[in-house]
């Protein structure tokens, strides 16, 4: 890919981001384009829509989150669970609003399922936490069901809303998700064994 090419979609990436995060409501391809000092129709030449650019900047962070997740090679079950969920409550909060647009109308598992890029590497940082963690607690492996889990308790939306509506800190915020998140696997873990 040439390097001018590269940059401008680096630099639509970037604007999104940043105008997600600091606005709310609709954000279009001309407003990201303009913010990113490119024309409209170069940024329709590197993405078919906002959403697209979204779910790329998604990736980035997701990206940050694997490659930490990769890094914590010294610790294993509930301490590596913890740390990496930590991890992803600072980049939620770091990254705001832009965390918030990327919906769909399909679930987690099934966009998991089916390849979303922007979930499959958030998915691999989580793998060997989550199955760790459930090995820790003595519970059977659930995989996907591991991941579904995770994913409600630590949605953008929800981490944001218990940080700025319920006044908690990153840290409050953090642990209680993870209390939550041990408490639901075990919960999921029992259910299964008695079906």
């Amino acid at each position: 890919m040439r390097s001018d090419t590269q940059r401008n979609r680096r630099q639509l990436v970037k604007a999104a981001g940043q105008l997600f995060a600091s606005r709310r409501g609709t954000i279009s391809m001309t407003d990201v384009a303009k913010h990113a000092e490119i024309s409209t129709a170069t940024a329709y030449r590197h993405f078919a829509s906002v959403e697209d650019i979204l779910a790329e900047y998604r990736f980035g962070v997701g990206e940050k989150l694997r490659d930490y997740s990769l890094k914590q090679q010294e610790m294993s079950g509930v301490e590596l669970l913890s740390a990496v969920s930590r991890k992803w409550v600072d980049l939620v909060t770091r990254h705001g609003g832009a965390m918030l647009y990327t919906r769909s109308g399909e679930g987690y598992l099934a966009r998991l399922r089916t390849g979303a890029f922007y979930l499959t590497v958030q998915a691999d940082a989580l793998e060997r936490p989550l199955r760790e963690a459930c090995e820790e607690l003595g519970l059977p492996p659930i995989g996907d069901e591991a991941m579904f889990l995770w994913n409600i308790l630590f949605d953008p939306r929800e981490i944001l809303d218990l940080i700025n509506t319920v006044g908690l800190t990153k840290d409050q915020a953090t642990s209680r998700l993870i209390a939550a998140l041990k408490g639901a696997l075990a919960g999921w873990s029992e259910d299964r064994e008695r079906a």
